[in-house]
Formats: C-alpha cells, structure tokens, sequence
C-alpha cells in the first residue's frame, strides 16, 4: 500500500516522501531530520537531545502506529516538540 509522509520542523522545514515501506519511510525522517538539526548551528548537545527526544519517538512510531493507522485507510499524525508527521494512505 502506497502511502505519503509529510514533515514539518516548525519555522524551518516542511518536506514529503511517498513510497509503500513503512521502516524506509522512518529511514527518510531520521535522514532528513537528521541533516536539519546537524545543519541548524545547535551545539552537539542540543542536536543530541532533539535527536533523542523529538525524532526517535516519532520516527519509531511510524513503523508501529503509524502502520496500523494506514494499513486500516486512516491517516496518522505524530509530534514531539517541533517536530510534526503526518502519515495519508496514497488514493
């Protein structure tokens, strides 16, 4: 099942990625996400807590949660701090 993976880092970063593989998908968030927090200028520390905090919560939930929402033709939000996903199944 084709679905679409919207992202947003408030006041930063809005991007997508449509695809059918729910761990490529988390793959994606933590890459991109990943390189907006390395490139944002927060100190080595700050960008660990944002990694530990923010995305790994909601990145892991995608394969879990998220799954279970779409797979049942739902759509799924998940956010932590400034960070938003919102999973649509693909029409």
């Amino acid at each position: 099942m084709t679905f679409k993976m919207t992202w947003a880092l408030v006041a930063e970063h809005v991007d997508e990625w449509t695809g059918d593989d729910f761990g490529q998908a988390a793959a994606v968030l933590n890459e991109k996400v990943g390189e907006a927090v390395a490139g944002s200028g927060m100190a080595p520390e700050a960008q660990a807590h944002f990694r530990r905090e923010f995305l790994a919560p909601v990145r892991d939930s995608i394969t879990r949660e998220g799954r279970t929402a779409v797979e049942a033709g739902q759509p799924w939000d998940g956010a932590a701090g400034p960070l938003l996903v919102v999973l649509t199944p693909a029409a």
